[in-house]
């Protein structure tokens, strides 16, 4: 996979979200313009004051339908990074796999494709290291989508593009339960289960790194490099907002998606640094007191 790198590169971001908002600032601040669709003319105005240019249609609309996404620029990057919205009647098959073959189609040129995947195409592995090599075998209906997503790039002519299984995203105005934890409600996890999470800033950094990067390979897991045990980061959680100490429900733990270390190397390797936040808990006490 060579490089798209031009003198004046363009990008397209299908889920302007969380993340995808950061990317797009970067990008932006670098010299780039950047696109993103958006199913509403509410979210095109929100997207257009951040000098973003919004293109309003639906990955998920059939062929035929106004809403279809259509006409799309040429660009030098496509970046997916699609959240579930439980409320746009589709299901994870309907975004994730017939969207994202819709945007390989209306795309008029062969862009760098990153895809924003998940460890939880892992299923129930034991405590082992998980890295690139092992086998995915998820359990659960978003993890075999995912899956199935990141295969289609893989074969599809504009691929193979580039899929990036993100550990747990956190960041400002997003830990990990905390509100769970602020009413003291039981954690559905087994406290001595590995945690593997990625500030979002330093997922927005590799999105960026790999997009310069002359000739990525098809797949890199991204975490912060420090697995941390659930009860680790709950207590920590409780201690910081001054709550009681986390309940748990370990008996539905089968729900939750196994017990794993996620080993990162091969990313931090590749784009020859280190996450700017090595530490989540280190994180999530400068998070929690700049929100205080």
């Amino acid at each position: 996979m060579t490089s798209r790198k031009s003198d004046n590169p363009s990008r397209l971001i299908v889920g302007c979200g969380y993340l995808g908002q950061r990317v797009a600032r970067r990008w932006i601040q670098s010299g780039s313009t950047v696109f993103a669709t958006t199913r509403t003319a509410a979210n095109a105005d929100i997207l257009s004051s951040e000098n973003i240019l919004p293109i309003i249609g639906d990955v998920t609309a059939a062929e035929g339908s106004p809403e279809i996404l259509s006409d799309l620029p040429e660009v030098d990057t496509i970046l997916w990074a699609v959240g579930f919205d439980r409320n746009a009647n589709a299901s994870y098959h309907d975004v994730h796999v017939t969207g994202l073959l819709h945007i390989l189609e209306q795309i008029p040129n062969t862009p760098r494709v990153i895809f924003i995947s998940s460890t939880g195409v892992w299923g129930n592995e034991t405590a082992d290291d998980v890295d690139e090599s092992t086998p995915a075998c998820p359990t659960r209906e978003a993890g075999r989508v995912l899956l199935e997503a990141e295969a289609a790039l893989e074969r599809h002519p504009k691929g193979p593009g580039v899929a990036l299984r993100l550990a747990g995203i956190y960041g400002p105005n997003r830990l990990p339960r905390v509100s769970d934890i602020l009413e003291n409600k039981p954690i559905p996890a087994d406290p001595d289960s590995w945690l593997n999470l990625i500030h979002v800033d330093d997922a927005a950094s590799v999105i960026c790194d790999i997009t310069e990067l002359p000739s990525p390979e098809s797949l890199y897991v991204v975490s912060d490099t420090t697995p941390i045990r659930r009860k680790e980061w709950y207590s920590s959680l409780a201690q910081f907002t001054n709550s009681p100490p986390p309940r748990w429900a370990v008996e539905t733990t089968s729900l939750r998606g196994g017990n794993k270390r996620v080993n990162s190397s091969r990313i931090w390797s590749a784009i020859q640094k280190q996450p700017d936040h090595p530490n989540a808990i280190d994180a999530m006490r400068i998070l929690l007191k700049q929100s205080s």
